[in-house]
């Protein structure tokens, strides 16, 4: 192929997708270009062309039909005749040539009758000849072959001949006019001349004909208003859904939502902390596959499943997994876009989007965020029924009314299925709830293992060692937060140069996602650098002392995020806390504040952070959990972050002592700490020295300052495990699932005419 050819047509292609009419005459030319330089390969440069661009589809079968292929194709298929048939069939027949897609079909026939009125104006019409006045005269009106004249439009003069004397050419002869009224007169004179009686004169007619002329006034006004409706296209409305209907505000009530089948790269193995979802969702993508497995017992296939847990959990991810393996259709759709400012729109999208699952059906549904449409009704609508209650209400309908026998399976990804209508989250509708929580020990490890793969390790890491390891550093971290401090790893180490990863730099990514970024330009004033120095030694003697403290990593006194000071702890695998645990926790937090007051006499607003989670603390410990005589073994829901209450489930006799309770249990941890740190006086002291010496101290240091910790502490990986049933995270499959993902039965061979349009979707040469 030759150079200018091939970049041609890599411009052209490029930029079907950006420039409408324009790029696709550059493909024309492109296409003219190409076939002119080799003709024999033109057909498989076309078909890789038009497998990605509807311009480019539609502008192609415009060339093969207008164009004289002929013996193009003859060379192409001369090897094997079959090609010829099998490509037709594969092409046309099995739908890489949309002909049932509406938009398709407009762009190819807008553009047919385009060319089509541009060649019959331009090549094809009978433009006639034109003469002068003089040569009319003595060329045709002297020689008598003239019939009549026939003045059109007022403009010009149709010479008419007499039957058997028309000239050679068979051209009509016309020649213009200034004026009626002048040309009447001299055609009167110029008879005279001749000598042309009054009853042998040529009769003129009068006419009106279109020439075109409108219709070249009328193109702006059109190139206006086809202007207006690209961009309501590819505007709010019409964005992000290509090759479904004319988009804009023509598909408003259309559905958004994508089909998947090849461009997700998320498999099962990328997904990892979560085996017990991911055996679920495995079981709803052999349903699909293999439904006579279950149909054979009397099972009936779930009709979906709903994902919940925290943020960074891995729902989405699972999802996208699932469309990386399933083999079947997927389609996804975000909640939000079922809510549009038109009235209707959202029932309209739900109706759409499944009238879509059931032509692809076996196929998966996902829904993300799906509580943006599915809260509960009935509430914040003030009288007035709201557009996201029909929405709810057609999604019920439509979710309801699925016969299990369509093969569609519907999932859901929510963080608030507290919110969710009781009627979207009953069995026939989402027949299970798979809760995705934060990964244990276990499950961060294999995350770890997931996340280092990518990256360039330092040769003494051994990469399971260091996801163990990792995975007891990071309790509480969620997927999201261990791909990030992956992430921070690396770009560490990018940042100082470094030929590979090491371990440090894991530790300081660990410490920026916990604490935030370090400032050490931040400067404080010798004054203030003293009190967050006590302050911090504060908090770690008090944990160092309390038997239910979580165990000390590193202390800091160099400003980290909002803060002065930074401290990481360690903090246990557990679930179940007591209430003298929850104490210990409290007193340890108010370990800053207690040291402020006793070596300097005073308060100062670094303890604001310290004050609330005590505070939470408290209310959860008498509100949530019944750990107060007084207020009793009851339990009431707090109310969430900015999340207004317009009134409580409590009275206000409840509620004064609730508060009362709460100052108390305050008071108490705080005179427990004070009295703790008044005995250790010696030892905060010690560490405050040091902070100020060496800014941060791990905890090698403190056990040199302090001495051993008087209580056992777990820190290592092995240490966190021990008799949890083994070192990994259990992944085998049950012998149901053993193929999960692949039909079942004897393996169909493969006939010649499927080879050969396999062959030809592939792009193979002939």
């Amino acid at each position: 192929m030759s150079c200018p050819a091939v970049l041609l047509l890599t411009v052209s292609t490029n930029n079907i997708s950006r420039n409408g009419v324009a790029s696709s005459l550059l493909y024309f030319f492109a296409c003219i270009w190409f076939y002119v330089s080799h003709r024999q390969r033109f057909w498989l440069a076309s078909v890789s062309c038009y497998k990605e661009f509807l311009w480019v589809r539609c502008f192609h079968l415009f060339i093969v039909i207008h164009l004289p292929l002929t013996s193009c194709s003859a060379c192409c298929f001369q090897k094997n005749p079959a090609y010829k048939k099998i490509f037709l069939k594969h092409l046309i027949l099995q739908g890489e040539i949309p002909w049932d897609d509406k938009e398709f079909r407009m762009y190819f026939l807008s553009g047919a009758a385009f060319w089509t009125a541009v060649t019959y104006y331009f090549f094809l019409r009978d433009g006639g000849r034109e003469v002068t006045w003089k040569d009319f005269v003595n060329g045709y009106l002297a020689k008598g072959v003239v019939d009549r004249l026939e003045v059109v439009n007022k403009r010009y003069v149709k010479v008419i001949f007499s039957p058997g004397k028309t000239p050679v050419d068979g051209q009509y002869v016309w020649f213009n006019i200034g004026s009626v009224d002048t040309f009447e007169r001299n055609l009167e004179t110029a008879q005279l001349e001749l000598g042309i009686e009054g009853e042998n004169r040529l009769p003129v007619v009068y006419s009106t004909e279109s020439d075109g002329s409108f219709l070249l006034s009328m193109l702006p006004t059109v190139l206006i208003i086809g202007f207006l409706l690209f961009m309501l296209r590819r505007g709010p409305a019409g964005a992000g859904r290509p090759g479904r209907g004319m988009g804009g505000l023509f598909s408003v009530g259309e559905t958004t939502a994508k089909v998947l089948r090849d461009e997700i790269d998320v498999k099962f193995k990328d997904v990892a902390g979560c085996e017990e979802a991911k055996l679920e969702i495995m079981e709803f993508v052999n349903f699909l596959k293999n439904p006579k497995q279950y149909q054979d017992l009397g099972a009936k296939i779930p009709k979906g499943a709903i994902l919940t847990g925290p943020p960074g959990t891995g729902k989405t991810l699972l999802a996208k997994a699932t469309a990386g393996e399933a083999n079947v259709p997927f389609i996804t759709v975000n909640g939000s876009e079922f809510l549009e400012m038109f009235v209707g729109v959202g029932p309209a999208r739900v109706r759409d989007l499944f009238v879509l699952a059931r032509k692809n059906a076996p196929c998966i549904l996902f829904i993300d965020e799906i509580d943006a449409v599915g809260r509960k009704r009935g509430r914040g609508n003030f009288g007035g029924q709201s557009e996201q209650e029909n929405t709810l209400n057609q999604l019920l309908v439509e979710m309801d009314g699925f016969n299990t026998a369509t093969n569609v399976v519907v999932l859901a990804g929510t963080n608030r299925p507290d919110i969710l209508d009781p009627a979207l989250m009953r069995p026939g509708r989402f027949d299970r709830q798979i809760y995705i929580g934060p990964p244990d020990i276990k499950g961060r490890a294999s995350i770890f293992k997931v996340h280092l793969r990518p990256l360039k390790l330092d040769a003494d890491l051994d990469k399971e060692t260091l996801a163990r390891k990792m995975a007891a550093l990071t309790p509480g971290f969620s997927g999201a937060d261990i791909a990030n401090v992956c992430n921070e790893a690396a770009l560490i180490a990018a940042r100082h140069l470094s030929d590979a990863i090491t371990q440090k730099h894991f530790e300081q990514a660990i410490e920026r996602v916990i604490g935030g970024l370090e400032k050490k330009t931040q400067v404080l004033q010798p004054e203030e650098k003293k009190t967050v120095a006590y302050h911090e030694a504060g908090h770690a003697v008090a944990g160092w002392y309390l038997e239910h403290a979580d165990p000390l990593l590193k202390v800091s006194i160099i400003p980290r995020g909002k803060g002065l000071g930074y401290a990481q702890y360690l903090p246990k695998e557990q679930y179940l806390y007591t209430k003298e645990q929850l104490l210990d926790r409290m007193c340890m937090t108010l370990g800053g504040r207690v040291a402020e007051e006793i070596f300097f006499g005073r308060i100062t607003t670094g303890a604001q952070d310290d004050l609330k989670k005590v505070t939470q603390s408290a209310y959860a410990q008498i509100v949530q959990f019944g750990m107060n005589e007084k207020v009793g073994q009851v339990s009431f829901d707090l109310p969430r972050q900015g999340e207004m209450v317009l009134e409580k489930p409590y009275s206000e006799a409840t509620a004064r002592l609730i508060d009362t309770e709460v100052r108390n249990l305050i008071s108490t941890a705080y005179q427990r700490t004070q009295q703790l740190l008044m005995e250790k006086k010696p030892e905060v002291e010690k560490v405050a020295l040091r902070l100020l010496e060496k800014e941060v101290l791990d905890k090698n240091d403190m056990v040199e300052l302090l001495g051993q910790r008087p209580f056992a502490e777990k820190s290592t990986y092995e240490e966190f495990v021990e008799g949890t049933g083994g070192m990994d995270e259990d992944t085998t499959l049950p012998e149901g699932l053993k193929d999960w993902n692949k039909e079942r039965g004897s393996e169909k061979e493969e006939s010649t005419d499927e080879q050969v349009a396999r062959q030809i979707k592939g792009g193979m040469p002939f």
